[in-house]
């Protein structure tokens, strides 16, 4: 087993643990906090360091509990989430402004349906499309075995192609 440090191990992970507290309660300022728990939960159990295989799988499995633990107390207290999407429209697309705002009108649909979707399918959606993760350390992260991280990922892509078409078609 390596050494593992916080600062070179642990730290270079917090956008990591941002961007899936993110997909999973869809705001920002609760995101922060979550890394932050996340952080302080990792650092109070350096003890255990060297037992762990895998300290990102490690620091994520906890951010994801947390976010999930926090997402269930909202839903208790029957909170609205906001969106916090504010992402600048993709300039790389083409220079005409009306292919940039169909484009920007695009990828707003396909996030909207992505955060539509169960919470176990926007995750792994999360960890192999946006975070590049293998089917293995998702399966770790999350506590399923690879074959459901597969099953999930699957029915996630087919439920945002099935709702971006008949959206496309139909629209809204």
């Amino acid at each position: 087993m390596k050494k593992i440090s916080f600062r070179n191990d642990v730290l270079p992970l917090k956008n990591e643990l941002y961007r899936l507290a993110l997909r999973i309660t869809l705001n920002p300022a609760e995101a922060e906090d979550i890394v932050q728990e996340t952080m302080i939960k990792v650092w109070n159990r350096r003890e255990q360091w060297d037992n762990i295989e895998s300290i990102e799988a490690f620091c994520l499995t906890i951010c994801r509990n947390i976010s999930l633990d926090k997402m269930r107390k909202m839903e208790n207290q029957n909170q609205s989430l906001s969106e916090g999407e504010h992402d600048a429209p993709d300039q790389s697309y083409s220079s005409n402004p009306e292919e940039q705002a169909m484009q920007q009108d695009r990828m707003q649909l396909i996030r909207q349906l992505i955060n539509q979707l169960p919470e176990k399918q926007r995750s792994v959606m999360q960890l192999r499309d946006f975070e590049g993760k293998s089917y293995k350390e998702i399966a770790k992260v999350m506590g399923i075995s690879e074959e459901q991280v597969k099953v999930n990922i699957f029915r996630a892509r087919q439920t945002i192609r099935q709702k971006y078409f008949e959206t496309e078609k139909y629209g809204l």
